[in-house]
C-alpha cells in the first residue's frame, strides 16, 4: 500500500511522465515573437509535446489531462480549475506568434494564435486541444532547421523570458552538438553555436520587449541576468554572456553556452 495519497500518486505519476516528453518545433517558430506570457506559452509547450511528429494529427488535435497539466503547473490548491479556465482564455484571446519569412522583396509577417480551440468539461479528465492549421508546419514538418528541448526543464522556468531564451540557446546548442558529430561546417562556425550572437534589436524583438525597459540596465536585469540565472538553475545549460559595444552602445549579445557533464 502507498504512503502517499492518490491524488499525490498520481501528480507524481504524470510528473514522471512529462519527465521523458520532448518539444519539438521548427527553428521559425523557436525565433518568432511569442505576444504572451509565461502561462500560455508554456500551455502551448506543454500541448506541442503530445504530438507524435511521426504520425501527426490529421485533425490537428491533442488530449491532455488536466491531472497533467496541474502537475506541470505544479499547481495544487482549491482554485486550480478556475485558473485552468482564465490561462486557456488568456491563451486564446491574447496569445499569438508573430512569425518573420524572408521573401525576395524583403520580411512577409504572418500573425497565427496557436491554439484556437480548446473543450473540457468539470466532470472528467480529458482536455481537447485543437491547434491552428496555419502552426501546424512548424510543428510537424521537420526534415530540416528543427529544435527539440526537453519539456522538463521548461516546467522548471518562471518567466516567460527564460522561456524565450532557453528554446533559442537550444535551438543553437542543438546545431553545435549535431555539426560536432556529423561534420559539414568549419569549426569556428561549430563554436559559433555553442557562443551564439543575437543583436540588441533582434533579442529585443524576440522577447517583445521593444517598447519596454528602455533603459539597458532594466533590460539586463529583467531579461538577461534573472532568466539566465533560472535557466542555469533550473536545466542543463549553464549561461554566461558578454556584451559587445558599437560606439558607445551595446549592439549585440554573445551567450557561452555549457552544459552539464560536458566541456
Amino acid at each position: 500500500m502507498s504512503i502517499l495519497p492518490e491524488n499525490n500518486v498520481r501528480q507524481v505519476q504524470s510528473l514522471n511522465e512529462l519527465s521523458k516528453r520532448k518539444v519539438v518545433e521548427h527553428n521559425s517558430l523557436i525565433t518568432s515573437i511569442a505576444k504572451m506570457d509565461k502561462t500560455p506559452l508554456k500551455m502551448f509547450e506543454l500541448a506541442v509535446s503530445l504530438i507524435d511528429t511521426e504520425n501527426p494529427p490529421k485533425d490537428h488535435t491533442v488530449y491532455l489531462s488536466k491531472r497533467e497539466l496541474f502537475a506541470f503547473f505544479k499547481v495544487n490548491d482549491s482554485n486550480k480549475h478556475s485558473r485552468f479556465k482564465e490561462a486557456v482564455e488568456k491563451m486564446q484571446k491574447q496569445a499569438f506568434f508573430q512569425i518573420k519569412k524572408e521573401q525576395d522583396k524583403g520580411f512577409k509577417f504572418i500573425s497565427i494564435v496557436p491554439i484556437p480551440y480548446v473543450e473540457w468539461t468539470d466532470y472528467n479528465d480529458e482536455v481537447k486541444i485543437e491547434f491552428h492549421r496555419e502552426i501546424m508546419p512548424y510543428l510537424i514538418n521537420l526534415k530540416n532547421n528543427f529544435t527539440q528541448h526537453a519539456l522538463s526543464d521548461i516546467a522548471e522556468l518562471n518567466s516567460k523570458y527564460a522561456v524565450i531564451l532557453y528554446r533559442w540557446l537550444s535551438m543553437n546548442y542543438n546545431q553545435y552538438e549535431h555539426y560536432s558529430v556529423k561534420g559539414g561546417r568549419r569549426e569556428e562556425q561549430v563554436e559559433s553555436y555553442r557562443n551564439p550572437e543575437i543583436s540588441m534589436r533582434d533579442l529585443r524583438q524576440m522577447t517583445d520587449t521593444i517598447d519596454e525597459y528602455k533603459r539597458f540596465d532594466h533590460f539586463e536585469k529583467r531579461v538577461l541576468n534573472e532568466p539566465l540565472s533560472e535557466i542555469t538553475r533550473h536545466t542543463t545549460f549553464n549561461v554566461t554572456y558578454e556584451k559587445l559595444k558599437k560606439g558607445r552602445s551595446i549592439d549585440s549579445i554573445v551567450f557561452h553556452i555549457t552544459k552539464a557533464g560536458s566541456r
